[in-house]
C-alpha cells in the first residue's frame, strides 16, 4: 500500500474508529491514542493488507481490541447520542427538543447499563452504522450472536424504556 492509497483508503474511517474508541475508553485523549496505534499498525501491516477481506472491519476491531486494552471494566458514554441520531438540529419546537433530549438521557444511560458486548454491538450498528457482517468481523463473533446481541439490547431498552415512561406518565 502506498501513501496515496493510505489516504483514500484508511484516513476516511478515522471519524468511525475515533468513536468507537472513544465509546469504549470515554476519554477523548485516550481514544485519539488508540486511532494512532491503528494507524501506526494497519501502516507497519500495509504489504500485507491484501490478505485482509474488509480492510474497515479490520480496523474496527483493531480500535476494538485496543480500547478494550485501555479500558477494563469502565465505561463512560462520552459520544452524544444527539449527534449518532440528528436529534439536535434546530428544527424542533422547544418543547419538542426538551422532550427528544430527555429520551436520548435516558437511553444513554440504559446504553451504559447494558452488558459490553451488547452495547459495543448496538454502537456499531445503530450509532456507526456498520452491517452485521462488519460487525461481525470487526467483534470476532459469529453473525448470528451479533444479530442476537443487538435485539436483546434492542428490547432490553425498550423494555426499560416503557417502564420508566410507565411511571413517569
Amino acid at each position: 500500500m502506498k501513501l496515496e492509497a493510505f489516504k483514500t483508503d484508511i484516513l476516511p474511517i478515522k471519524h468511525k474508529l475515533y468513536r468507537v474508541a472513544l465509546r469504549i475508553t470515554g476519554n477523548p485523549a485516550e481514544a485519539e491514542d488508540v486511532v494512532q496505534e491503528v494507524f501506526i499498525k494497519v501502516w507497519e501491516m500495509r504489504e500485507r493488507l491484501n490478505e485482509v477481506l474488509s480492510i474497515e472491519a479490520w480496523c474496527m476491531q483493531l480500535t476494538k481490541n485496543k480500547a478494550i486494552d485501555k479500558r477494563r471494566l469502565r465505561y463512560n458514554q462520552a459520544e452524544s447520542l444527539e449527534t449518532a441520531y440528528g436529534l439536535s438540529s434546530g428544527s424542533h419546537t422547544p418543547d419538542r427538543q426538551a422532550e427528544l433530549n430527555d429520551a436520548v438521557g435516558q437511553v444513554r444511560q440504559l446504553m451504559s447499563q447494558l452488558p459490553e458486548n451488547h452495547r459495543i454491538a448496538m454502537q456499531m450498528r445503530d450509532i456507526e452504522g456498520l452491517s452485521y457482517q462488519e460487525i461481525s468481523e470487526a467483534l470476532g463473533l459469529p453473525l448470528q450472536q451479533i444479530k442476537t446481541n443487538i435485539f436483546r439490547a434492542r428490547k432490553s431498552i425498550r423494555t426499560k424504556l416503557m417502564q420508566l415512561w410507565a411511571t413517569n406518565g
